[in-house]
């Protein structure tokens, strides 16, 4: 047996010893839910885990984010990071949604923390530390679903973050510049993807937050005094499923508005109505063909009526690229542990990941691990096999991490030396706050003019 074999051995022993108290702790989390910037409470018990396990660490980046460091003692070397994320969606009907919030990990977030702390106490078995070069970084991370848009922009607003992506503003804050490469493994309930998977890529997008203003008036006895900002709205959502034969089928477009408030009261002329919703693509160019074609609809929507719009643009998630050198790292060790049977290929998914952002600066991979049912964002969305979607896939990462970071740290290192960033961080900055605009439409003042 090599010295790695025998350093993935008592990694594997080591989780294994744990797993019931990981487990434990992803079960916990699936049961408090909390969305995006709101997660105090699963922050808290991340700290609490990393205090037990003896890991120096930083709490409170980007509000709820938190970051730790296991040191290899073996002479310097990269920095790998390791992420996990730390909220949920909001998903009505779930059977762990929070009663008064309807908060519901139905994406699986609880089980990356359980993952990332698996890895966290894998490589604190004794003796594997010593024989690694460079440094583990640890890092939870707030907010990934991109959703409540005109809580987070109030957020924006009161300068306690810029973007609205946890790992957007861990990148801002300066706290991806000392890693070299990263992983997180993501939860899946498609059987084909089987017990673990090579990740694909994924769609990019950006969101929009919008607000018809009208006029309110009283609904039965004098509607034609008012200006229906409902009617605004709902004529504007019919142009934009009018450019639906518009979109060419390889660009992947997904447009999926909701309405966040119709109106104040029934017997008033809705006067303010908001929307929120994400303009999704395989690529940027196609993003902004789309978001021009949704942007005009909008005004169509006003124009109509005689309503205003207020259409704010928020920048949000570059597409994957996973590192074809650290994957292949990655699959050897996946296939060590579940057999090449057991592996699934994803091909090309229309969700988005803020790790498509990490990826444009860093070598990065987002495997999948099994073990979930039912449909992703659904009321059905259960993990059922937690011993793989949680220790096996911490199995797989912690062992990539070992061979990454032995022998001096060369395969990292060579890894690192083979991937040209697409961005450097200062332009992947300037990137998103490129996409970032509002526009205040009102057709009685194109009247005018």
């Amino acid at each position: 047996m090599s010295v790695q074999d025998d350093l993935k051995r008592q990694v594997a022993n080591e989780i294994d010893r744990r797993g019931d108290e990981l487990i434990r702790v992803a079960k916990t989390i699936q049961d408090h839910p909390e969305s995006g910037f709101r997660e105090t409470r699963t922050s808290q018990l991340v700290h609490e885990k990393l205090q037990e396990f003896n890991i120096a660490h930083r709490t409170g980046i980007a509000l709820t984010g938190i970051k730790g460091y296991l040191e290899g003692s073996a002479g310097p070397g990269p920095t790998i990071g390791v992420m996990g994320e730390l909220d949920s969606l909001i998903v009505l009907g779930h059977p762990k949604a929070d009663p008064e919030t309807s908060a519901a990990h139905a994406c699986g977030h609880h089980a990356q923390i359980g993952m990332l702390l698996a890895v966290a106490a894998g490589m604190q078995a004794p003796g594997v530390l010593s024989q690694l070069n460079g440094r583990i970084c640890l890092m939870a991370v707030p907010a990934e679903e991109f959703i409540e848009l005109e809580h987070r922009v109030s957020l924006r607003e009161q300068g306690l973050l810029e973007f609205l992506g946890g790992k957007s503003e861990f990148i801002r804050l300066g706290e991806l510049n000392d890693i070299d490469l990263a992983m997180m493994t993501h939860t899946t309930s498609t059987p084909g993807d089987r017990l673990l998977a090579m990740p694909g890529t994924n769609n990019a997008m950006i969101a929009k937050w919008i607000q018809f203003n009208g006029k309110a008036a009283h609904a039965g006895g004098s509607p034609q005094s008012g200006i229906n900002a409902l009617n605004a709205a709902h004529i504007a959502l019919g142009a934009i499923h009018a450019q639906r034969e518009t979109f060419y089928d390889d660009d992947s477009i997904r447009i999926h508005p909701i309405i966040t408030r119709g109106g104040a009261a029934v017997s008033s002329v809705p006067a303010d109505v908001r929307i929120e919703t994400f303009v999704r693509g395989r690529t940027l160019e196609a993003i902004a063909d789309a978001s021009h074609k949704v942007d005009r609809s909008l005004r169509a929507g006003a124009m109509a009526v005689g309503a205003s719009v207020s259409i704010t643009t928020i920048p949000g998630y570059l597409p994957i690229v996973n590192d074809a050198n650290l994957l292949a790292v990655y699959h050897e060790n996946a296939n060590s542990i579940v057999g090449a049977s057991n592996i699934g290929t994803t091909g090309h998914r229309t969700g988005s990941t803020d790790m498509g952002d990490v990826s444009h600066i860093l070598p990065v991979i987002h495997p999948y691990a099994g073990g979930a049912v039912g449909t992703g964002h659904g009321d059905d969305y259960l993990i059922v096999d937690w011993e793989n979607a949680v220790l096996t896939a911490a199995k797989a990462m912690a062992f990539t991490i070992i061979d990454l970071l032995s022998n001096g740290g060369v395969k990292a290192k060579e890894v690192i030396s083979k991937y040209t960033p697409p961005l450097s961080i200062p332009e992947y900055e300037s990137l998103l706050r490129s996409f970032s605009r509002s526009e205040v439409y009102n057709p009685e003042d194109s009247h005018k003019e």
